[in-house]
């Protein structure tokens, strides 16, 4: 996320810095889901609790998740016997971490967050991101949402939300704004267009979140595109696949993919492995390893587009197709999203999302602050190269 208005906020580009991602780009309109790789909806955490079950999601971090979270913690219930924001006191507790990724969400925020995960959302249909100056950005519009049907742009400029200044703030409360209580009710905007300023009223509605769409080019060719990694999208992946010409080859278009469910990627990526080795990832030091299911489309022809918006879960599917040579990817370097986190339930109903680890590709590789070079590097018409790609392949007549 705006169709989903979501999105994690990474902690060393602070609130104020570079955050064109979203479940790295927020979905303005409900939720801050396209980042996240959790498999279930967090239920009501107790306070001091980790979700350790949960499934974990990507970050960065400058030391340890285990003395992160004490601190954290620790902070929050002592804010809290004093009668503060145990939520400011835990923010305050992270941004001191160097925990990149980490962030803090009060209750509100975070069922808003995760509710998004179900691939639906309340919201006006926007997603938007935080830009290097400090100022929300709108990234995607959803085709047929109220904003679209508004005529918002992605490109333009979000200023205000009923009158409060969105610059300089932090996304996920611009997006909890956004999203409102109910469907139906009206939200006052801000926008900017170049030297154009204007206002304009939106109703909130429920929206899909959309975050895969399946084109056939031709007969030969089919293109999958994945926006966010979010609840049933992988198996939405395997049903495309599944349903594709025979003779068909795949163009799966992962550019500008924030990332999400870790579970779900896997299972997309089992749309293309026969079983093996999708990832690894360490959690408190602790090795474990994720795994396709063994009935994948391991023959057809597949080229993976990907740039510099391609985040997280994203990377972490594309590197194992990569590596298991079983796509050839165009496009240019993805984003360099590879750290694990989870949830920690704080005094207050308020939860932390801490750096717990790291992922890792079937060969080793780390993905962090490196991203994915592709096999072809090319930013002057990825897709008709990626075609060619495919022809050359035998997806194409």
């Amino acid at each position: 996320m705006s169709g989903p208005e979501l999105c994690p906020r990474p902690r060393g580009v602070r609130r104020g810095a570079a955050l064109a991602l979203v479940f790295a780009s927020v979905l303005v309109t409900a939720a801050a889901t396209n980042c996240l790789p959790r498999e279930q909806r967090p239920a009501a955490l107790p306070a001091g609790s980790a979700a350790a079950a949960r499934d974990p999601r990507e970050g960065h971090t400058a030391r340890g998740g285990d003395r992160t979270a004490e601190d954290v913690t620790r902070a929050a219930a002592e804010a809290q016997a004093d009668g503060k924001s145990a939520t400011r006191a835990a923010e305050e507790a992270v941004d001191r971490s160097g925990d990149r990724w980490g962030a803090v969400y009060d209750k509100g925020q975070y069922e808003q967050y995760t509710d998004a995960l179900d691939g639906r959302y309340t919201g006006v249909g926007l997603w938007v991101a935080r830009t290097a100056d400090g100022r929300t950005q709108v990234t995607r519009v959803q085709s047929g949402g109220p904003a679209a049907r508004a005529g918002v742009e992605a490109g333009d400029f979000l200023r205000s939300i009923d009158h409060w200044s969105a610059d300089g703030r932090p996304v996920t409360e611009a997006v909890s704004r956004l999203r409102g209580d109910a469907a139906g009710s009206k939200v006052v905007v801000g926008l900017q267009r170049g030297s154009r300023s204007w206002q304009q009223t939106l109703g909130r509605a429920v929206l899909d979140t959309e975050d895969v769409a399946v084109e056939e080019l031709s007969a030969e060719v089919v293109m999958i595109k994945v926006t966010a990694f979010t609840k049933g999208s992988g198996e939405r992946v395997r049903a495309a696949v599944r349903r594709a010409p025979k003779d068909a080859g795949i163009l799966f278009d992962l550019r500008g993919n924030s990332g999400g469910l870790v579970g779900e990627a896997v299972t997309a990526a089992s749309a293309f492995l026969d079983g093996g080795l999708v990832a690894t990832y360490d959690v408190h030091g602790k090795q474990q390893a994720l795994y396709a299911a063994d009935d994948g489309d391991g023959a057809r022809p597949l080229v993976v587009l990907i740039d510099g918006g391609t985040m997280s879960a994203a990377e972490l599917l594309t590197g194992a197709l990569q590596d298991r040579g079983r796509a050839v990817t165009v496009g240019s370097r993805t984003f360099g999203k590879g750290s694990v986190q989870m949830p920690t339930g704080l005094a207050g109903g308020s939860v932390a999302e801490l750096t717990v680890g790291h992922y890792r590709t079937p060969s080793g590789r780390g993905l962090d602050g490196k991203g994915i070079t592709p096999d072809l590097p090319v930013t002057d018409r990825p897709l008709e190269h990626a075609k060619t790609v495919l022809s050359g392949l035998g997806g194409t007549s």
